[in-house]
């Protein structure tokens, strides 16, 4: 963890998520109470669905969402998934076998602020619950934009504080409480859950999520609230 910035160093996010990979489904799908899978499938729904498309899944990890949004839209002809951790990423290779889309779907274990991809590459870039494990969100960002084509999409789903102070209440008992108390009986890893509660807590809220996307040079920019705002789909556009 960064002492100054309080975001997590890319070698402890790598080594994190490699620890709790044989458990990361399962704990996403208890502790969000099955509504991960709702999340994914709307963002699926909001790519576009007419052109051929070639995208990029960034923080792909074990590759859920990847894999419903290649799922739902057949006009998907090539997709990469990026992930810090290669065991989350052998995970993802077997999921993607399960389903036939090997074919469809290189994975690179890269740093989602520093891939080492092409410029200009992706008509959209995917990424779910990744860019708040990121060391610099901006830089994240700013990679996002890079990789975009003109006139390309972005698609970010992340965690966020719901506005209303009455689900925000409940929310952090849930957060400081049962999460890390879960985490660390389905995992093992006392670290693991406990810092996913405040990275939670301490991540940019939705203005200042899109002050980010706008500074990286955005446009056409939304925030979609999910289940009381406790989950956020952020959208943005390249310019053409």
């Amino acid at each position: 963890m960064d002492s100054v910035t309080g975001r997590p160093s890319k070698n402890s996010t790598g080594q994190m998520f490699s620890r709790i990979a044989p458990v990361y489904d399962r704990l996403n799908h208890v502790l969000s109470f099955g509504m991960d899978f709702l999340w994914r499938n709307k963002l699926a729904r909001l790519i576009e669905h007419g052109r051929e498309l070639r995208i990029l899944d960034l923080a792909t990890g074990t590759g859920d969402l990847l894999i419903t949004v290649l799922r739902r839209n057949s006009n998907i002809y090539e997709a990469v998934g990026l992930d810090i951790s290669d065991k989350m990423l052998d995970i993802c290779r077997r999921k993607i076998a399960r389903y036939n889309l090997t074919e469809k779907i290189d994975l690179v274990c890269a740093d989602a602020d520093s891939s080492g991809l092409s410029d200009e590459t992706f008509d959209v870039v995917t990424m779910g619950f990744g860019i708040r494990n990121t060391p610099d969100a901006s830089a994240t960002l700013t990679e996002i934009f890079r990789l975009l084509r003109n006139g390309g999409t972005t698609f970010i789903l992340e965690f966020s504080m719901p506005a209303n102070r009455i689900p925000r209440f409940f929310y952090l008992i849930y957060l400081r409480y049962y999460i890390p108390l879960i985490g660390r009986i389905l995992s093992g890893d006392k670290n693991a859950y406990k810092y996913l509660n405040k990275s939670i807590e301490k991540f940019d809220s939705a203005d200042d999520f899109t002050f980010l996307m706008k500074k990286a040079g955005f446009e056409n920019i939304q925030a979609v609230p999910l289940t009381f705002g406790i989950a956020c789909i952020y959208i943005g556009s390249k310019p053409d």
